[in-house]
């Protein structure tokens, strides 16, 4: 990036913060010209708080940038004040998304071991600041009475020590505590901690060079330390951009009266000032939807919202949006690193028998097999050869509920597992099927995964079949509970409960199972449209069902659950 010299006038004083610590990292100086040129397509006054469409953007880079300069004011006080008066100005400060409203400056702080020997400024005692020189120098001050013998004093010091710490072996405390973490100095020069310099956001204080009579102690004090006279540690409150570029007279008699309040009482040596600040924020300060809607065309709806499977971030684009699929892709997966690692699109709607999807890598890692963590449980997914759905874990959560220990669950259209296994940690037992060998391959996988392969039975074979063969089954455990999570097509499968029990002893005591079967239903009463369905493929009317709608799966098209116990006529009906 190029450096340009500052008109004599102006100094810019660089700090950044990160937005999500309590950290400041004050920055070196540097001393730039910034050419800039307005970039807004909406009227400005029109947007509040931050936006792509406001603010400045530098004209020498390229006209992809995100980088925008906010002109803002600030209100400088004492650090010891910030947060009481963050407190009283709180609906007159600037209060944007992940900018903290509090800003260290840079050159004001010293190390908390040094705080003694300088001395509190905000202080007018004389008396008290030549008694702290004198003990720095003498080791004693004027009143602290004769100084003690080495014996009397060694002795003292050990009286003071007790189970709680080191009271008065300051060196000895330092050693027994772990050593805090250092600044790291990188190949470049530049110190950093942590993660260094904020790559979201910087504020640069714009002061007048020789606006007074403030001595030059740069040279003494570092390129951080500008101009001004030091009169004790100070911060930044960041006022709202309405104030931008206001002198105190413009401001509200809010403002006003605390700054009258702390000029009564306190020290007028104390640093209260108005300054102007300018606020950058970079490309990581963005969200995905506030870069998309500037790289998208004008009116295009920003898909903002997509599905996440394990580390791959599955869309749902439009059509419209097939021409900046790789754009749209590669900004879902800048933003959501290092949770994200693989961006893909559907291509095609669920028509197939195995409820696959047909996916289409646009970014990121090509491997469509990941694991999902969910109720504790890991589940290994290949989303080219299985279906899963990561927006049911709440429905799924809900359906678990209904369930008891003594219970035996039969999972007809089971997956790789979300139900049947998460099932197996709280009832008696499971019998899972599945028509897909791949889904099954990987619901055997799961279960060892998880340790439960000793409570579920799997079953390869298609669900009408599945149903006979286990209820008319000797040696199967009477079941209480069966799940039939195929909302396309599972009501076609309720005929197959016609006469389950038709060839059992009518003498012996059954138990009638109860069903929970998914569907969909795009009419305008969808409860009613689902229960009718649900009594045709019975052949039978007088019995409860219970309606609960899941989700909204498209506009107009409800996804719903309907629970019933089978009816007696229908278990033996010839």
């Amino acid at each position: 990036m190029a450096v340009y010299p500052l008109p004599s006038s102006i100094i810019l004083n660089k700090f950044s913060f990160h937005p999500f610590t309590s950290r400041f990292f004050p920055k070196p100086l540097f001393y730039r010209r910034f050419s800039t040129t307005s970039f807004s397509t909406v009227p400005q006054h029109l947007i509040y708080g931050p936006s792509l469409h406001k603010g400045h953007k530098i004209a020498h880079q390229n006209s992809d940038n995100f980088t925008r300069i906010f002109d803002i004011t600030a209100l400088r006080v004492p650090s010891k004040l910030c947060f009481s008066l963050e407190s009283k100005l709180r609906g007159h400060l600037l209060n944007w998304p992940r900018i903290r409203n509090i800003v260290r400056v840079p050159g004001d702080d010293v190390e908390d071991e040094l705080k003694d020997f300088i001395g509190d400024d905000s202080r007018d005692d004389d008396d008290e600041t030549l008694k702290l020189l004198e003990r720095r120098i003498y080791g004693r001050g004027e009143g602290d009475g004769e100084k003690m013998c080495e014996v009397l004093y060694r002795d003292k010091l050990a009286r003071t020590f007790n189970s709680t710490g080191y009271v008065k072996f300051e060196n000895l405390a330092k050693i027994s505590r772990p050593k805090k973490k250092k600044w790291k100095r990188e190949g470049n020069g530049r110190e950093r901690r942590g993660n260094g310099r904020s790559d979201v956001s910087m504020v640069e204080v714009v002061e007048e060079e020789g606006s007074g009579d403030d001595e030059d102690f740069s040279g003494l004090l570092g390129d951080d330390f500008s101009g001004r006279k030091w009169s004790g540690s100070t911060r930044l409150l960041l006022l709202d951009e309405r104030y931008a570029n206001k002198g105190i007279e413009e401001m509200p008699e809010a403002i006003k009266a605390v700054l009258k309040e702390h000029n009564e009482e306190e020290s007028t040596r104390l640093c209260f000032e108005i300054v102007r600040c300018k606020l950058t924020l970079f490309y990581n300060y963005w969200q995905m939807n506030e870069v998309l809607d500037v790289l998208l065309p004008q009116g295009m709806i920003v898909p903002s919202a997509f599905e996440t499977v394990g580390h791959i971030a599955h869309l749902n684009l439009r059509e419209e949006h097939f021409p900046y699929k790789k754009l749209i892709a590669k900004v879902v997966l800048d933003k959501n690193k290092p949770k994200i690692q693989t961006v893909a699109n559907k291509i095609d709607v669920i028509h197939n028998d195995y409820r696959t999807m047909q996916l289409e890598v646009l970014a990121g890692n090509h491997s469509l097999v990941t694991t999902v963590v969910e109720n504790g449980l890991y589940f290994d997914v290949d989303l080219a050869a299985v279906y899963w759905n990561s927006r049911l874990a709440t429905e799924r959560q809900r359906l678990l509920s209904c369930f008891t220990y003594n219970d035996v669950v039969c999972d007809v259209f089971a997956g790789v597992g979300p139900i049947a296994i998460s099932a197996a940690k709280k009832v008696n037992y499971v019998y899972a099927n599945d028509l897909n060998p791949n889904a099954v391959e990987y619901l055997e996988r799961n279960c060892v995964r998880n340790k439960l392969e000793r409570k579920i039975e799997i079953f390869n074979m298609d669900g009408r079949r599945f149903i006979d063969s286990i209820f008319a089954s000797e040696k199967a455990r009477p079941i209480t509970q069966v799940v039939m999570n195929l909302p396309n097509d599972a009501v076609g499968f309720l005929d197959s409960f016609r006469g389950i029990f038709r060839n059992k002893h009518t003498d012996k005591q059954f138990t009638l199972p109860r069903i929970h079967i998914y569907g969909f239903s795009k009419v305008q009463d969808p409860e009613f449209d689902f229960h009718e369905k649900i009594r045709i493929a019975l052949s039978e009317v007088a019995f409860e069902v219970q309606m609960h709608r899941v989700r909204l799966v498209a506009p107009g098209k409800w996804m719903l659950c309907a629970s019933f116990d089978l009816p007696e006529t229908v278990a033996f009906a010839k």
